[in-house]
């Protein structure tokens, strides 16, 4: 996956690229918002990372100008700046994703294959999820355990399906307060485990396999490993 990294901070910069490259990425680094808006315009990248903050021209304008151009190249940004309506107004500029700083580098390239897979499945959207014996139909909301139904609650469902649409990855508390929770809740609260407990229950504890798995100090992996 051939990635553009836009960040100004010289040791934050070298450091992503050169975690990225060790990962088996093709990752370019540019240290100013010109040079990145004129590298993405060139074309060739999977996806472009770009630092919120940036000399000469800031990262939502960088992806406010590709969006108007037509591009639809998928975009993750980096901030500092992690209040709720900050994020919402870079999603709102056109951004794909947004990640808070710190972060692991785990969680950077999981999102990174999410966007990079995304981008390139647009036009088939799965209308089933299979993890194992686990099947959920996305049109009926039906959830099957080999042939047992599995009656969720609309909150563990849409957990459920982003766990099935990350199976084999390990999904952070993070990302779940995000995708699932909308950022209502906050970060130390216990309610991420009460809902993955009361999940693991119903799709686990009456068979031998067990599909969800607790990673101790990342998060949580659906399948796999």
């Amino acid at each position: 996956m051939k990635v553009l990294l836009v960040e100004d901070d010289r040791s934050v910069g070298e450091y992503i690229a050169g975690e990225l490259d060790a990962a088996g990425y093709d990752c370019a680094l540019v240290a100013d918002g010109e040079t990145g808006l004129r590298r993405a315009r060139e074309g060739g990248f999977d996806v472009l990372v770009v630092d919120r903050m940036l000399p000469e021209l800031d990262g939502l304008a960088i992806v406010q100008a590709l969006r108007e151009a037509g591009d639809s190249t998928p975009v993750l940004v980096l901030s500092a700046l992690g209040e709720v309506d900050d994020r919402v107004q870079g999603l709102h500029r056109g951004a794909d994703d947004y990640l808070t700083k710190p972060f692991s580098m785990a969680e950077l390239q999981a999102r990174l294959e999410v966007l990079h897979r995304r981008a390139g499945s647009s036009g088939d959207a799965p209308t089933r999820l299979q993890v194992g014996d686990l099947e959920m139909d996305l049109l009926s909301q039906e959830v099957r355990r080999r042939d047992t139904r599995i009656n969720l609650q609309p909150r563990e469902y849409k957990l459920l399906e982003y766990l099935m649409r990350h199976a084999g990855q390990v999904v952070t508390r993070a990302m779940l307060l995000e995708h699932v929770w909308g950022y209502h809740f906050d970060p130390q609260t216990n309610v991420i485990d009460v809902h993955v407990s009361r999940l693991r229950q119903k799709i686990d504890r009456d068979f031998d396999a067990q599909l969800l798995s607790t990673v101790r100090g990342a998060g949580y992996r659906l399948g796999g490993d």
